[in-house]
């Protein structure tokens, strides 16, 4: 099992700058993709960001050139650098981990707003 617990979000104005950040505990020898996901009111939840274990990343097209996924060199925190945020980033930003038995784990989510 693997716990997460993100934090971070906010309220921030359009342009404006945040970060968030994962801790996972627990089986993290297991970890294998770590990845951002969000949900907007009345959407989807969709894929934001992910990162392999060797550090491949890739991005969603709308956040490519604005947001920055990393983790840390014990691979137990992943961070999403977020810049110039606009209006439609508004969502709440949830953290998950695949494992390398394919199994999924989800934090509970920060909320992240975009707002003038």
């Amino acid at each position: 099992q693997v716990q997460l617990v993100e934090s971070g979000g906010g309220l921030v104005q359009p342009g404006g700058s945040l970060r968030l950040s994962c801790a996972a505990s627990g089986s993290t020898f297991s970890i294998n993709i770590m990845a951002w996901y969000r949900q907007a009111p009345g959407k989807q939840r969709e894929l934001v960001a992910t990162i392999g274990r060797g550090g491949n990343t890739n991005y969603e097209d709308s956040v490519k050139g604005r947001f920055t996924i990393s983790r840390d060199g014990a691979k137990t925190t992943v961070s999403l650098q977020m810049n110039s945020l606009k209006l439609e980033d508004t969502a709440v930003y949830f953290c998950n981990v695949k494992d390398y038995f394919n199994r999924d784990y989800w934090g509970k989510g920060t909320l992240v707003t975009v707002s003038s």
